[in-house]
C-alpha cells in the first residue's frame, strides 16, 4: 500500500527547508576486530553483558572485544548487528526500524478495533477502521484490477492536443501522491508554502517533479552502476506497459520514450546540493512572469481543475525547469506526452493496485533500488498508507495508549537544559564576534517547540471513507489534503501545524517558523525511556534535541533570522569563519565509504554533519550542567559520560544493504549511521577523556572539526 515509489528529489518547494529531519534510515553496519576497553578507573570493570536486550539502552548490545577507541559505533553497537540481521521485507534494519515495528504493532492493536463495525465506534474510528479493512480487502483490489484508474487513462489516451494537458495534469495531481505542502505528481510540484523573505505569508510554489528515477544524477552519471540502473528501469516501465494490454514492440517504445523524456526533465533539474541554498530556490514572481517561462502549458487550465485560489504571488524554485518543460512541449509529439502521463499515473497507483501491479513495482523500486528481497506484510503496508492519508486521525488514536504527559514533561525540561546549554556554546565561541553573537542568541531564545502531537486535531469528517474503496479512499483524502494546502495562499502562516504525524519516529526542524518539533512516536525507547538515567536519555533524545536546535544554525538554517525570514544576519568575517569551519566536515565525510567505490557527499550532508557534532556536543553539556546538581555514580560498569556516548551510538545501531547504502549515499543529506556515531566522537575531546582514548588512535585524530 504505501508506495515504494521514489518521489523526485523535490516535488514540493519548501520540502527542502521545512523538514530538516534528524533522524533517517541510514548506513552501512561493520564488524571490526576488538581490544579491551580503557580508562574506567572510576567504574568497576565490566562484566560480560546479559544474553538479551531490550528494546532501549542496554549494555547487553555492546561488543567489547573492540576498542572503543579504533572503532566506537563497532563497540558499542556490535552485539546488536550480530543479533538482527536484516529483515527478508526490509533493504536496512536499525533501532529506528526496531522501534517503528513497535508502533506498527501497537497501530495494529488500534485499527483492528476500530474496523470492527460496532455501534460505539467514534467518527475517528470509523474512518481509520473503514480505510483499513478497504485496504485489507486484497480480493476486491484484485477483481477490480486497473477499473479504479480507468477514468484518468481513457482521458489520456482520448488527448487530442498537447493543449489539453494543462487540464489532464491538474487532475492527475488532485489524487496524486499528494506532499504536505502541495501536489508532486507528473511534470511538477505544485502548492502553498511560506514566503521565504516574508515568514508571515503564504504564496503559491511551484517546483521541479515528474522523475521515476530517484534523482536527476540517476539520469545523468556516466558510471556503469548508474547505466546499469538505466537499463533496468526502462526495463520495469516496459514491463508495466507490457501490463497494461501493450504488444511488446509498443511497450517498448513507450518505455523508450518516458526515459528520454524524463531524462530531458533531469537535465534542467537543480542538482541536490545546490538545491541545498535557500537563495538557490527562491525566485519569487508574478503569475504573469511565472507563466510567461512555459507559455506553451495551459497554466489557466491547470490552476482552475488543482482548485488553486486567486493569486499575485509565486515563489518558482527552478525557473530553468520551466523554461525546459516549454522547449519539450515544443519539440516533444503528443504521443509521448500520452506515454508519459500513461505511465506516471499508473506506476503512481501500482503499489494499490492487483498483485501483478504491486509486484512489479517492488521488484524495480523495493528490491533493485531498496534492497529488500520480499514485499512487507500488507497490514504494514496499509497502516502506512493510513499514515500518510488521515495521519491526524490515527495519531489520535495512538497517543491515548502510547504518549504519557510524564514523557513530555521531561522532554521539555531537557529541551530547556539544551537550550540553555547552547546560549553558553554560543556566547564563548572564540571565532564569532559579540554582534553576531548577539543576534545568534536573539534566534536561540525565539525558537518554539512542539512536542507530541498536534493542539488542534485536524478534522477529516468531509472524506468520504468506504469499506470496499481503497483506491477511492486514497484519491479523495489525498484531494483533501491538496485542497486544504491550497486554501492557506493568502492566509496568515498556521504555527500551530504539524509537518509530522504522531506516530512518525522522526523529528526535525523548520526554519521558516523557527521551531523544533517532536512527535510522540520518538519519545519512545531507544530515544527516550522514562526509567532510565539522565545519561542515557541526553545521549538519546538529548541529542535528537540539540541536533534540531544545531539546524537553526547550520549552514542552511544560519541564514534565516529568527522570525523565519531569509535574511543575512551575520557579520562578513563570522560568515567567512563559520563557512571555514564547515568546509572541515565537507572534507571529513567525504572521505567516509558508503559502498565499494561510492563515498559519502560531503556538501550534501553538511547540514545534518553539523547537527550531529553540534548536537551531540550541547546534549553532553546539557547533561553535565545536570550532573553539577545531582551526580551519578557508574552504572553497568560505565561512568554517566560513558553512558551518554554509548546510549547515542545505540540509537544508530543498523544493518544495510549494499543497494540502500548507495542509494541513500546518492540522495540523502543524512551521513550513514556508522558515521553518524564516528564522525562525530573523533571531534569531541569529551569522548576521548571519558574512554581514555590515546591521542593519534583512529577515535582520537591530531585533526579535528567543529562548527558549535
Amino acid at each position: 500500500m504505501s508506495t515504494t515509489r521514489h518521489a523526485s528529489a523535490s516535488n514540493s518547494v519548501v520540502s527542502v527547508l521545512r523538514a530538516t529531519v534528524a533522524i533517517i534510515l541510514m548506513t552501512v553496519a561493520t564488524a571490526l576486530l576488538n581490544a579491551p576497553i580503557r580508562g574506567q578507573e572510576a567504574a568497576p570493570q565490566q562484566k560480560s553483558p546479559p544474553a538479551a536486550a531490550g528494546p532501549g539502552f542496554s549494555v547487553a548490545n555492546l561488543d567489547t572485544t573492540v576498542d572503543p577507541c579504533t572503532d566506537f559505533y563497532a563497540y558499542a553497537c556490535g552485539t546488536w548487528l550480530k543479533n538482527n540481521p536484516i529483515p527478508s521485507d526490509r533493504g536496512t534494519y536499525s533501532r529506528f526500524a526496531e522501534l517503528e515495528e513497535r508502533n506498527l504493532a501497537i497501530l495494529k492493536g488500534l485499527v483492528d478495533k476500530a474496523m470492527e463495525p460496532r455501534p460505539d465506534r467514534t467518527p475517528v474510528e470509523r474512518q481509520v477502521g473503514d480505510f483499513y479493512a478497504a485496504c485489507m480487502d486484497d480480493k476486491t483490489v484484485e477483481a477490480r484490477g486497473l477499473a479504479p484508474l480507468k477514468k484518468d487513462l481513457d482521458r489520456i489516451a482520448a488527448m487530442k492536443s498537447k493543449d489539453e494537458l494543462g487540464a489532464i495534469v491538474a487532475a492527475l495531481h488532485q489524487s496524486a501522491l499528494a506532499a504536505t505542502d502541495g501536489a508532486a505528481g507528473p511534470l511538477f510540484g505544485f502548492g502553498s508554502e511560506q514566503d521565504f523573505k516574508q515568514a508571515t505569508a503564504v504564496i503559491a510554489g511551484v517546483d521541479q517533479g515528474g522523475l521515476g528515477l530517484p534523482d536527476r544524477d540517476y539520469y545523468l552519471k556516466d558510471d556503469a552502476e548508474s547505466a546499469e540502473t538505466r537499463a533496468k528501469y526502462v526495463e520495469h516501465v516496459r514491463k508495466t506497459f507490457a501490463l497494461l494490454g501493450e504488444t511488446p514492440e509498443r511497450a517498448e517504445t513507450a518505455a523508450k520514450r518516458v526515459m528520454d523524456l524524463e531524462t530531458e526533465l533531469a537535465k534542467v533539474s537543480l542538482d541536490l546540493v545546490k538545491r541545498r541554498d535557500p537563495e538557490a530556490i527562491y525566485h519569487k514572481m508574478t503569475r504573469a512572469e511565472f507563466e510567461a517561462l512555459a507559455p506553451s502549458f495551459k497554466w489557466s487550465a491547470y490552476l482552475k481543475g488543482v482548485g488553486a485560489p486567486a493569486f499575485q504571488s509565486i515563489n518558482v524554485a527552478v525557473p530553468e525547469f520551466f523554461k525546459g518543460i516549454e522547449a519539450q512541449l515544443k519539440s516533444r509529439p503528443l504521443d509521448d506526452w500520452k506515454d508519459y502521463l500513461r505511465w506516471q499515473t499508473v506506476s503512481a497507483w501500482s503499489p494499490l493496485l492487483a498483485a501483478k501491479f504491486v509486484d512489479l513495482n517492488f521488484d524495480f523500486y523495493g528490491r533493485t533500488l531498496g534492497g529488500a528481497k520480499e514485499l512487507r506484510p500488507r497490514w504494514k503496508r496499509c497502516l502506512d498508507l493510513i499514515d500518510e492519508s488521515i495521519g491526524e486521525a490515527l495519531g489520535q488514536l495512538y497517543v491515548q495508549v502510547a504518549f504519557g504527559g510524564q514523557a513530555k514533561q521531561r522532554t521539555l525540561e531537557m529541551v530547556g537544559a539544551i537550550e540553555k546549554a547552547l546560549a553558553s556554546d554560543i556566547g564563548t565561541l572564540p571565532w564569532m564576534t559579540e554582534v553576531t553573537k548577539k543576534q545568534a542568541l536573539v534566534k536561540l531564545q525565539a525558537i518554539t517547540n512542539k512536542i507530541g502531537y498536534p493542539d488542534k486535531w485536524r478534522d477529516y469528517s468531509s472524506v468520504k471513507i468506504a469499506r470496499d474503496d481503497l483506491v477511492g479512499n486514497t484519491a479523495r483524502a489525498r484531494a483533501f489534503e491538496l485542497k486544504r494546502v491550497l486554501g492557506k495562499i493568502g492566509r496568515p502562516v498556521d504555527k500551530g501545524e504539524w509537518l509530522m504525524t504522531p506516530p512518525t519516529v522522526n523529528a526535525y526542524y523548520n526554519p521558516l517558523q523557527n521551531n523544533i518539533n517532536f512527535p510522540a512516536g520518538i519519545l519512545q525507547p531507544p530515544y527516550f525511556e522514562p526509567d532510565m538515567d539522565d545519561a542515557v536519555n541526553f545521549g538519546g533524545v538529548g541529542m535528537v534535541i540539540g541536533h534540531e536546535l544545531t539546524h537553526g544554525f547550520d549552514d542552511q538554517g544560519r541564514q534565516f533570522d529568527a522570525d523565519g525570514n531569509l535574511k543575512d544576519w551575520w557579520s562578513e568575517a563570522d560568515g567567512a569563519e563559520f563557512d571555514k569551519r564547515a568546509a572541515c566536515f565537507v572534507d571529513e565525510y567525504s572521505q567516509f565509504v558508503a559502498v565499494g567505490d561510492v563515498k559519502l557527499n560531503g556538501k550534501l550532508t553538511l547540514g545534518e554533519n553539523v547537527a550531529d557534532n553540534g548536537g551531540l556536543r550541547i546534549a553532553y553539556m546539557g547533561l553535565q550542567a545536570l550532573l553539577k546538581a545531582r551526580p551519578a555514580a557508574p552504572k553497568d560498569g560505565f561512568t554517566a559520560e560513558q553512558r551518554f556516548f554509548l546510549s547515542n551510538a545505540q540509537v544508530w545501531c543498523a544493518n544495510v544493504s549494499d543497494e540502500q547504502a548507495r542509494l541513500r549515499a546518492l540522495t540523502n543529506p543524512h551521513a550513514l549511521y556508522k558515521y553518524r556515531v564516528n564522525g562525530v566522537v573523533v571531534n569531541m575531546p569529551e569522548f576521548r577523556e571519558a574512554f581514555k582514548c590515546p591521542a593519534g588512535s583512529p577515535m582520537a585524530p591530531e585533526n579535528v572539526c567543529r562548527v558549535w
